[in-house]
């Protein structure tokens, strides 16, 4: 294969339905569905058994119930995903140190100094198949191409257990036929203002006057004409190279909607916690404080920020800021979604404050960090949380996109 780099794109199929088919033989062949723990959930992804009825990813239980009566739903282990992913990125490592995990089933490594070693790119990917499969007993697709762009549009050419190479000299020739939806990074949205100018291809993306797309787009305009022609100059950053995170922030699905205050104020305590531990585990404090609200209708979002003049990573500081921007909101329905995100992030060495007052908060913080890092989230945790029927959720019912397997992105879940 010809071409300065050489990068793969893996993508792991059906993920999540694939490792609880393989834990359960009984499941195997069959269409399954994984969903989340609480009453009220969708579908988190789905066996290609159930694929083929039309049961796709976010779709709600009923919805899925109608269009494939035998779908037998699976609650979803995440802990077990996780374990997955960074056991499979592990096996990649052996390949390149040029590994960048983009989520949970999908990683970009460049090979481009591996084939020396391994000859060819093709054998590398055969080997990782090979491997995947032999210990975990699941497939992936993987797409070669000379750029990050180009191979994951190539891994997504055949699925499942697919292996696609798309070759320098053959971009123009793909390019002309793939809609220009397919390509990462332009969504659906983007993809119908295309439409409206009369691009359905990236051949015809390509072509478009670059000065009109930069008009209708601004400054991601010049990069949407670049996709179109298949360049994409971007490296395959590995986990210690990658740049500082932005912002620590955690969001939970209720079970029910709540409307009373106090039930909301509780989780808000729950969720300023969650994003406080994890802060303070890496050494960041923050200045901007974020709440965002999901309402019962599930379509209807509302949220606002607060700067504050100080940087902190204290649970209870967060907690303050965050019920200052809730009441300064109306809510207009029951609440069905809580988040809450601290950014404006400062990265720094630990240190206990100068004043004997925040010095004991601080101490308390970490003590209690201690205790929880050793025998579980919220085993110990704030008396208010206590008088809620229910112990406070563990974790996070979801895996975040940002999920990465080390380092300030990696999660706690359930």
């Amino acid at each position: 294969m010809n071409g300065d780099r050489i990068i793969m794109h893996i993508d792991m199929n059906a993920f999540f339905a694939s490792i609880e088919q393989q834990n359960n033989p009984e499941l195997r062949g069959k269409p399954i569905a994984v969903i989340g723990s609480a009453k009220r959930t969708v579908i988190t992804t789905s066996s290609y058994e159930a694929r083929a009825f039309g049961v796709k990813t976010g779709m709600n239980t009923w919805e899925a119930r109608q269009k494939c009566p035998p779908l037998i739903f699976v609650v979803g282990d995440n802990r077990k995903y996780t374990w997955t992913s960074g056991q499979i990125v592990q096996l990649m490592l052996r390949y390149t140190p040029l590994v960048e995990v983009f989520s949970i089933d999908e990683a970009f490594l460049d090979v481009t100094g591996s084939l020396s070693l391994f000859t060819s790119p093709q054998r590398i990917a055969h080997l990782l198949k090979a491997q995947i499969r032999h210990r975990f007993g699941i497939t992936c697709s993987i797409g070669i191409a000379p750029n990050k762009l180009l191979a994951k549009l190539a891994s997504d050419m055949e699925k499942p257990d697919g292996l696609t190479v798309i070759r320098p000299e053959d971009v123009p020739a793909v390019l002309e036929r793939i809609p220009a939806g397919d390509l990462c990074g332009i969504g659906r949205k983007t993809a119908r203002q295309l439409a409206l100018y009369g691009i359905a291809t990236c051949g015809d993306l390509g072509r478009f006057p670059v000065d009109v797309l930069r008009k209708r787009f601004g400054v991601i305009g010049e990069q949407l004409s670049r996709m179109g022609r298949g360049i994409d100059d971007s490296p395959v950053i590995p986990a210690e190279n990658a740049e500082e995170v932005k912002s620590v922030g955690h969001s939970m699905t209720l079970e029910h909607d709540i409307e009373d205050r106090q039930e909301i104020l509780r989780f808000l305590l729950q969720l300023s916690e969650m994003v406080g531990r994890r802060a303070r585990r890496y050494h960041v404090w923050g200045k901007t404080v974020t709440l965002s609200i999901r309402y019962a209708d599930f379509d209807t979002w509302t949220g606002r920020q607060e700067t504050l003049g100080e940087f902190i990573n204290l649970s209870g500081d967060i907690y303050q800021a965050a019920v200052a921007i809730l009441d300064s909101l109306t809510l207009l329905q029951p609440v069905r979604l809580l988040g809450v995100r601290l950014s404006n992030l400062r990265h720094a060495s630990s240190q206990l404050p100068l004043f004997p007052e925040e010095r004991k908060k601080a101490m308390l913080a970490d003590a209690m960090d201690e205790v929880n890092n050793r025998y579980g989230d919220f085993s110990v945790t704030f008396a208010s949380l206590l008088d809620n029927e229910k112990a406070p959720q563990k974790g996070s019912h979801v895996i975040s996109p940002a999920w990465r397997p080390e380092g300030i992105r990696n999660v706690d879940v359930k």
